[in-house]
């Protein structure tokens, strides 16, 4: 019931719901459809409580509570843990929303709800039409038989995950092997019961060990009051046949429902032109229809970095009597291959783009908040804009968050950027029931066939880690020791899921793509080595080895590593208070979710570093720290190419703010390691490095076009001056690596200070600098830093400032703030080399006044 102190809300939604189905009614028969989004005059309550507020959809309980002012900021130093209540009570959401005359007329009346998350009894006018169990699925519900002229209300209740989530686990036979990613005790559950894998909700909800433990319920995507006259287009396949330069060919499918058997033309137009047409004839019920067309002198579709994205908007026409609906999908024109090929030392991993071996630059990708809802398309925007600045060329969306929204993987295509798209699943094994497995069947085909259309997607991953758990983490052992059944049984239900559901699921609805089925692996059902397929490699962290170790533990694709990072101090300000700037402070602790974080870090810098001066300058130092070692990863992993065609590290972004092993905090600041991989994926790569006891300069050339040019050697000492040179020729093939300098390095350092000199690399073309490095032979606690002098001047432009930066000695990572406020940088941490000018922009909209006021300058020398 819609209690009185919310009528005059009520009313004036109604009025407004009212406007929007007027205005898309239809005025006479034939096929007709309309949709408008449900998205005003929500309320929501305490299941059994009827204490109503307002309520944002899409959104969460979470969302809608502190919207009310009923709960503190969940990321806020403590408060996530004065929270878990929420997560174990049911809640209610309910509107009214009004049809007239002319919608009861239509042949159906349906709500379509692209995401519950994710136990949601759903009722239209008290008769309940559906319950849900799956956040990724999507579900059209006919509701015309519970309809009436007039006000209709819809009402939602959302269980508790947590104790549906109880109760499955207390029925299941034995206990589902889980990470300690799911952080039941921090959730208070029962008994320390971890329940997150019986629920299909996103992983990371539960926690991780860079997120929270928040556990939403809500409606998280948006709801649609559908009508629609005689047949409805249920979706549209593009599927592309054969690319020539003169024409590329291709077959569209028209998957239709239709309310009887009826004559109907079936149109296809590219870019607003039609292109083919056909006669079909519709059968009751949902029947697929297909037509071929051409596009002549197709664009191709390349990746950032080798080329542009042109895009094609085909748009399915289908007529029925003099009435028309379509359906429309944008298209990229590419071949792409996952290439797996014996050679002599394994199983080759790559993908061919276009006919082109091109090696993949790019992160993990994990969601943008703990509570999706509330993800703006701003803010997909900065991060899809922030992945091309960085030269790379691929993302992996990880297998514990979502699915993403459309417009993730619609910035993508327009930006060049390939998509490794896991399933959802990841660090925990899963029921293997009828019911689970059948759910599991429906969420794979939803999301296969919503984004199949897009020319980003490039494979289809099974999980995340589930099959090194099993073998390497000593899952199977642990489980075969309790009970050899269950274990069986166990790992059946992995077969069942990963290599039976979801690559059914691919092959039927997106047969042109590579199925992979769980990363790391080396095939299905064979754990990772580093010959024959993708690699997580974690020895750097968790087991302490040393960074130099990213140059040799290379497999054919490296597709998960990382070091750890605290968000910038502006950023620890906006969830912290001065007395917790202490690394080791209780809400600093609980903003850092690794089991060995703060240790971890310590140890690392401490091997290269001495102890810093302070709090702020110990964040500082473990920025620069977090983008020298992945620095160690990227050149190592792109000078072996074409042995190792990937380097995805871990990770680009973050849930909330938080100690992780983000590049860029959970406020889209970027961190050190950002403007470090932007330089290290850049399309030509110069690489100083120590092999043993040699001295050698890679240079990796990611075009598609020879080079010639000159590679200079300098080493410098910091103040500048020259001590020796080097000019070598370099004729550098496309799309290569190799060596281009080898000497022995106690001979090269015989007669130089490597405690005050630096080596300075550069490729020249055409008299351009195309490719520039640095390289220490010390850790920096073993150098004789100077205190340099840098002078700047700062110029007014048309988006924002120039800062123009010179220095008398070397200025080891120079990082430039402007305190509190906001801005961005187009470089930063970087050396200024001695006598060097350099220009940075400054975006922001400050003033000049206010901005000489915040600006400030830091260097590595003055952090001890």
């Amino acid at each position: 019931m819609i209690t009185p102190p919310m009528k005059r809300q009520f009313i004036l939604s109604l009025i407004l719901t009212s406007v929007l189905l007027s205005a898309c009614q239809p005025k006479e028969t034939g096929l007709m459809n309309s949709t408008t989004e449900l998205n005003e005059g929500w309320q929501f309550s305490e299941h059994g409580k009827n204490e109503w507020l307002p309520a944002t959809v899409p959104g969460s309980v979470h969302t809608d509570l502190l919207a009310n002012e009923k709960i503190e900021d969940p990321f806020y130093r403590l408060n996530e843990h004065d929270l878990q209540w929420i997560d174990k009570l049911d809640w209610d959401y309910q509107t009214t929303f009004l049809v007239d005359a002319e919608w009861m007329k239509m042949d159906r009346v349906a709500l379509d709800f692209k995401g519950l998350d994710t136990y949601a009894q759903v009722f239209v006018n008290e008769q309940e039409v559906i319950a849900t169990d799956n956040m990724f699925r999507e579900y059209l519900v006919d509701i015309k038989p519970h309809l009436q002229a007039g006000e209709n209300t819809l009402r939602i209740t959302f269980l508790s995950p947590i104790k549906e989530g109880l109760k499955k686990y207390d029925a299941h036979p034995f206990v589902i092997p889980v990470s300690d990613n799911d952080l039941a005790e921090i959730g208070e559950v029962e008994g320390g019961k971890k329940v997150s894998v019986y629920t299909r909700k996103a992983g990371y909800h539960f926690g991780w060990d860079w997120g929270p433990r928040l556990v939403p319920s809500g409606i998280w995507r948006p709801v649609y009051l559908k009508a629609w006259n005689e047949a409805r287009i249920e979706n549209l396949q593009i599927v592309q046949q054969e690319v020539q330069d003169e024409v590329a060919k291709f077959s569209a499918i028209l998957e239709v429902e239709s309310e009887k058997e009826t004559p109907a033309t079936y149109q296809i137009e590219v870019d607003g032109q039609a292109v083919s047409s056909t006669q079909i004839k519709l059968k009751k019920g949902m029947e697929s229809y297909a037509v071929d067309f051409e596009i002549e002198s197709p664009k191709l579709w390349w990746t950032n970095g080798l080329g542009e994205q042109p895009l094609y908007a085909v748009t399915a026409k289908l007529t029925v009597d003099g009435g028309s609906i379509e359906k429309e999908e944008r298209i990229g024109i590419r071949t792409l291959e996952l290439v797996r090929e014996k050679d002599e030392v394994g199983t080759s991993f790559y993908f061919k783009l276009n006919g082109v071996p091109v090696f993949m630059k790019g992160a993990n990708y994990i969601p943008n908040d703990v509570f999706p809802a509330r993800v703006t398309d701003e803010q997909y925007r900065r991060v899809i804009e922030t992945t091309k600045e960085s030269n790379m060329n691929m993302l992996r969306v990880w297998g514990g968050g979502i699915y993403e929204n459309d417009i993730f993987y619609d910035l993508c295509d327009e930006a060049g950027i390939l998509v490794w798209q896991d399933f959802m699943f990841a660090c925990a094994m899963f029921p293997g029931d009828e019911a689970f497995l059948n759910n599991v069947k429906q969420e794979a085909i939803d999301n296969v066939k919503r984004l199949r259309n897009h020319p980003s997607i490039a494979l289809w991953c099974g999980n995340n880690e589930i099959l090194a758990a099993w073998y390497g983490w000593g899952w199977k052992k642990a489980e075969e020791a309790k009970s050899q059944e269950n274990a069986d049984k166990i790992w059946k239900s992995y077969q069942d899921i990963f290599h039976k559901v979801l690559p059914e699921a691919v092959s039927e609805h997106d047969p042109s793509r590579s199925y992979w089925a769980s990363s790391p692996s080396s095939g299905m059902g064979v754990p990772a080595d580093l010959v024959n397929g993708d690699e997580h490699y974690w020895g750097v962290w968790w087991g302490k080895e040393p960074f130099q170790n990213y140059a040799t533990h290379i497999a054919r694709f490296m597709s998960e590593y990382g070091f750890q990072s605290f968000p910038e101090f502006k950023s620890v300000k906006q969830y912290a208070e001065p007395e917790d700037y202490d690394i080791v402070s209780e809400v600093m602790n609980s903003h850092q979710r690794s089991s060995i974080g703060n240790k971890t870090i310590e140890y690392y810098m401490l091997q290269d570093y001495e102890q810093p001066k302070d709090f702020e300058s110990f964040l500082y130092v473990n920025h620069v720290l977090q983008a020298e070692g992945i620095k160690f990863a990227v050149e190592g992993h792109r000078r072996a190419m074409p042995y190792c065609m990937g380097s995805l590290y871990w990770q680009i972004n973050d849930v909330w703010p938080v100690a992780s092993w983000s590049s860029t905090d959970y406020y889209q600041r970027w961190k050190a390691l950002q403007y470090y991989v932007k330089k290290g994926f850049e399309p030509v790569l110069v690489s100083p490095y120590l092999d043993e006891n040699f001295l050698k300069i890679g240079i990796v050339n990611d075009e598609l076009r020879d080079i010639n040019a000159q590679l200079n050697l300098q080493m410098l000492d910091f103040e500048g001056r020259v001590v020796w040179e080097k000019s070598v020729l370099a004729d550098i093939p496309a799309n290569s690596s190799d060596s281009y300098f080898d000497v022995n390095r106690y001979d090269f350092l015989r007669d130089k200070d490597s405690y005050r000199q630096v080596l300075v690399a550069e490729v020249v073309e055409n008299g351009k600098v195309i490719a520039e490095n640095v390289f220490y032979f010390r850790p920096v606690k073993e150098m004789k830093l100077p205190s340099p002098e840098v002078n700047y001047q700062i110029e007014a432009t048309d988006e924002g400032f120039q800062i123009v930066l010179k220095s008398n000695q070397l200025a080891k990572n120079l990082f430039m703030t402007i305190g509190d406020e906001a801005g961005f940088f187009s470089d930063n941490y970087f050396d200024l080399l001695p006598g060097r000018t350099v220009k940075v922009s400054l975006k922001t909209d400050l003033s000049a006044d206010s901005l000489a006021e915040v600006f400030k300058i830091q260097t590595l020398d003055a952090a001890f």
